[in-house]
């Protein structure tokens, strides 16, 4: 799963993007209005050695860590079966409806030789609020089986026998490692992908290129609490549409700075979620 410093060395970050006119336009008449912005810089990204982007990266972990020291795994679960099977559940669904549905599904499938002798129907019930619940079915009632013909029921603690499980793929088999098994994992999940790429991390596509890549830059025994991090980010600031720059505590090192709004009330206004207060705090505003 790790890559070496070594192997990747050789590699370089791509050239970013220098603001554009739109931009400098948007800063300037934000200045007028009185507004105070943070000022644009010019391509801060070109030409940087390997050795600048492990170090930008590491930075920009370290402002993550000040902007979400509380953040972790957002399904709930109280061993690993049940996050395993939040986990499958998640798929193409929020992590709120899944908390909604699981207490009711967990107190009835209490172990893995209860999902491999369940009533498809009856399960199905139970988890159809998540959609695409017949394929969701399958997957528990398979998994639930392979680990009663394999594991004695119980979930092995590393990648290769994980991936091996039904309804286990390589991101959910990180999250379990790393959410209960305290084995650390990157999970890349749309929001990470993202991110990354807009932050010049990595310009690979493949999640398990991506994960390898941004592994080569953060020291392993973050790569758990990395995932939860970026993925906060991702949700509640660095929007998919519309990321609220004027409002990020990584702006000063991140070459995406400007696609989103860099007025300061406007950028303030995107950002979402409890810790909303102390974001803001974070940026001045």
């Amino acid at each position: 799963m790790r890559v070496s410093e070594s192997g990747a060395t050789a590699k370089r970050s791509a050239a970013t993007a220098v603001p554009t006119a739109g931009d400098a336009a948007q800063a300037q008449s934000s200045t007028d209005s009185g507004v105070r912005i943070r000022p644009l810089k010019a391509n801060p990204r070109r030409n940087e050695t390997r050795t600048g982007l492990v170090r930008r990266a590491r930075r920009m972990y370290r402002e993550l860590t000040v902007a979400f020291p509380g953040a972790h795994c957002e399904l709930d679960f109280t061993t690993p079966l049940e996050l395993a099977v939040a986990t499958i559940l998640s798929a193409q669904c929020t992590d709120v409806r899944v908390n909604l549905t699981t207490p009711a599904l967990f107190a009835k499938y209490r172990d893995a030789r209860a999902y491999a002798e369940a009533d498809r129907t009856e399960l199905e019930e139970y988890i159809r609020p998540t959609g695409f619940y017949r394929n969701k079915t399958s997957s528990l009632i398979g998994l639930g089986q392979a680990l009663m013909e394999r594991y004695d029921g119980e979930l092995p603690d590393n990648l290769a026998e994980l991936v091996q499980l039904p309804g286990i793929g390589r991101k959910t088999a990180n999250v379990i490692l790393g959410n209960a098994f305290g084995v650390p994992g990157i999970t890349v999940d749309t929001h990470f992908g993202r991110l990354v790429q807009r932050w010049k991390w990595t310009a690979e596509e493949d999640p398990v290129k991506i994960e390898h890549a941004v592994g080569a830059l953060i020291e392993r025994k973050d790569w758990t609490m990395l995932s939860h991090r970026v993925i906060f980010h991702g949700r509640r600031v660095c929007h998919s549409r519309k990321p609220a720059c004027g409002a990020c505590v990584l702006a000063k090192d991140c070459p995406s700075y400007g696609i989103g709004p860099t007025d300061p009330a406007t950028a303030a206004a995107l950002v979402k979620g409890p810790e909303t207060e102390h974001l803001l705090e974070l940026v001045g505003l």
